[in-house]
């Protein structure tokens, strides 16, 4: 299943990490030959200062920009439309996307929609969308997503309620710049919420039944830095070691799971996302115990592994012992992280509706590379446990 893989990577021409690359956003546009870019983000980031922290270097490289701030959480296919027109009403050669995943994925959507005919929702997935649109560089500011080095988006459809996945070559950033100290102003929960979907990024990428030894690498390196630092980030928000860290971990995951892809987790989270507005990494948080519990048979070495590698168990006990400590400690993870289930946040699913939601996850393929591959029943079924 492994050994015989075939790896193909796709990543941005250039990365840069560390604690203040932000400030090299100039360099790199003068690298790549750009002088004017639209700058994709949201309000609230704005308001923290972090764009200034951009646009000031832009300024001393007499580089001309303008904002496109409207970016909403988990965004929809009329955000991408009005950041398309943002685009287009104005001379850009380049975007900047700055921010969390929303604002990074609308990026790559306003990129290549700008080149490509139709609806954002013509081009889900499995549909490749390799004509690309304008260079797109990427400035996380949450790590967690690892969108800034993905082959995908996600963009939330207002018609059918549904997320869907945007992947190929046009989806790929043209350049990353990770600036862990953009992370210390996250508040509490979402840095809890995108240290698990990092989490989950690493683990499913590494059981994926598209795994290979080079996103390996990646996932293995990623769980051990999530596992040791979530807590110390989510108790100190200026632990710089914890900070820099999950950061780095952040990408790796994305790195590893852009190239092996995510598995029956992210399949059944993105539907929770799109009918109850739960954000991404919080609806992975939800489910990562209760579905690695139920595809740990199928995949025993390799989740052994990852309950090794975190330091949840020893060399010496027996896989199934390994597995068994993995479930256990992510549901203690996820106690200590106060992940709420769905129906502690007030909401209610109808029988129609996880039939509706199950039916979605399928459609998405996600659950296709899970290990243990389910039925619509069963995901109905393990949307009821969750709940």
């Amino acid at each position: 299943m492994h050994l015989n893989s075939i790896g193909r990577v796709q990543s941005p021409r250039v990365i840069r990490i560390g604690g203040g690359v932000a400030r090299e956003t100039g360099e790199v546009l003068g690298q790549l030959g750009l002088s004017r870019p639209l700058i994709v983000t949201d309000e609230a980031l704005v308001a923290l200062g972090h764009v200034q922290t951009v646009t000031d270097v832009l300024d001393c490289h007499s580089i001309s920009w303008s904002i496109f701030d409207k970016v909403v959480e988990d965004p929809t296919d009329t955000c991408v439309d009005e950041g398309l027109a943002a685009y287009r009403a104005g001379d850009f050669d380049c975007i900047i996307g700055l921010g969390g995943g929303s604002p990074m994925d609308t990026a790559k959507a306003i990129s290549f929609m700008s080149v490509n005919p139709g609806h954002v929702r013509d081009y889900k997935a499995p549909y490749q969308i390799d004509r690309c649109g304008p260079p797109v560089i990427l400035i996380p500011t949450t790590g967690g997503t690892g969108s800034e080095l993905t082959r995908w988006c996600v963009i939330t459809d207002t018609v059918q309620t549904e997320k869907y996945n945007l992947s190929g070559l046009a989806c790929v950033a043209t350049a990353a710049l990770i600036d862990w100290t953009f992370t210390v102003s996250k508040p509490w929960r979402i840095t809890a919420d995108t240290a698990v979907d990092s989490l989950t990024h690493a683990i499913e990428a590494y059981v994926s039944r598209k795994a290979f030894a080079y996103a390996d690498a990646f996932a293995l390196a990623a769980m051990p830095a999530i596992a040791e630092n979530v807590r110390l980030a989510c108790e100190d928000p200026h632990n710089a070691t914890a900070r820099s860290a999950l950061m780095l971990a952040a990408s790796q995951a994305g790195m590893a799971f852009s190239n092996a892809s995510v598995a029956l987790v992210h399949g059944m989270s993105r539907p929770i996302g799109a009918h109850f507005h739960v954000a991404h990494g919080l609806s992975n948080a939800m489910l990562l115990p209760r579905i690695t519990e139920f595809s740990v048979g199928a995949a025993p070495e390799r989740y052994a592994t990852c309950a090794r590698v975190m330091g949840w168990a020893t060399a010496a006990e027996t896989d199934a012992s390994a597995c068994a400590r993995l479930v256990e400690n992510l549901t203690i993870l996820n106690a200590d992280l106060k992940v709420p289930s769905p129906s502690d946040l007030g909401h209610a699913a109808t029988d129609e509706m996880l039939t509706t939601m199950a039916a979605q996850a399928l459609a998405s393929g996600s659950p296709d590379n899970n290990p243990r591959v389910p039925s619509q029943q069963e995901i109905i079924q393990l949307y009821h446990e969750i709940w």
